[in-house]
């Protein structure tokens, strides 16, 4: 292998220093330009792109070539003296509530309010749970939708369409058909003026207050009622609940010794009222859980209406 090394280096010339020395700088060279300009290169991509980055969100991009203009419209000539001014446009008024009259329980709104209906179909009356149901069918009738309070009248003239019905039930615990059954309700749905709902119950509530003992006309004996506001919230957009209590009496007119007791609920659900008003049956009170479940269920059925 030495020999092979030798014999193969003989016959190689070697290179003059000063030529070693001066291609050795010339590749120096090479290299420290090839380094500059690459700087150079990269300085110029960041300036570019920080000007790309920077050019603001508003600039409008002209149209294409060809895309007609449209002309502005002409300056209309400056009207003399003699020329009427035009009327100022005055806003619409929102509709208030009547003056003196205001609001005893918060409101409930919504960005976009409910169409107010003009119509009450059957099935915005909710049905009985079928442990409720005594086989007898809700008939549609004229009923009185509130008890008397003291000859209040409760905005009456604000009503857009009415529909009421008695419905009779039965306790879950008490036997079905062919029994006795538990108790009535006078249960109607009214329809009122956009934006006069909620003073409907703000009257019924003052009607209550100003109502608190009230006599019935009768033929040997004439009998008191008492009536009193109860505590009420989560039904619809805003409720009223209030009961009336009067001595018991049997059918001949005899008393009894117990009080009646009558519980009557009006909800509001947007311009639509529901009143559920207990009656009983054959001196029965009116049980406040089997009206609030009655509620929810009238409740569910007008929102169901209503969508």
């Amino acid at each position: 292998m030495y020999r092979s090394l030798a014999a193969d280096a003989d016959t190689r010339a070697l290179v003059v220093p000063d030529v070693l020395r001066h291609q050795a700088d010339r590749r120096a060279r090479l290299r420290a330009t090839g380094g500059a300009l690459a700087v150079a290169l990269v300085a110029g991509g960041v300036v570019i792109g920080s000007q790309v980055v920077a050019v603001p969100a508003t600039r409008t991009v002209p149209p294409p070539a060809g895309t007609p203009t449209v002309p502005s419209p002409p300056v209309s000539p400056t009207p003399d003296a003699t020329a009427t001014p035009p009327s100022p446009s005055v806003p619409p008024t929102a509709t208030s509530r009547p003056p003196g009259t205001t609001s005893a329980s918060p409101r409930v709104t919504s960005a976009a309010p409910p169409r107010t209906p003009t119509s009450i179909p059957d099935r915005a009356f909710f049905a009985l749970a079928p442990a409720n149901q005594t086989g007898i069918a809700p008939e549609f009738r004229d009923l009185a939708v509130l008890p008397g309070l003291c000859g209040a009248r409760v905005s009456s003239e604000a009503v857009v369409q009415r529909r009421t019905r008695l419905l009779i039930y039965k306790l879950p615990q008490n036997p079905g058909e062919g029994y006795v059954p538990d108790g009535t309700y006078a249960h109607s749905i009214t329809i009122y003026r956009a934006g006069r709902a909620d003073d409907v119950l703000d009257e019924l509530r003052q009607a209550v207050r100003t109502c608190p003992e009230q006599k019935w006309p009768g033929s040997d004996r004439p009998s008191r009622s008492t009536q009193r506001l109860l505590a009420d919230s989560g039904y619809g957009d805003e409720s009223v609940l209030f009961e009336v209590r009067s001595p018991g009496q049997d059918i001949n007119g005899d008393p009894t010794g117990v009080e009646d007791v009558r519980l009557v609920r009006a909800i509001r659900i947007g311009d639509v009222v529901t009143i559920l008003w207990e009656q009983g049956w054959e001196n029965t009170s009116s049980q406040r859980a089997q009206v609030d479940a009655d509620s929810r269920r009238g409740v569910a059925a007008i929102r169901a209406w209503l969508g």
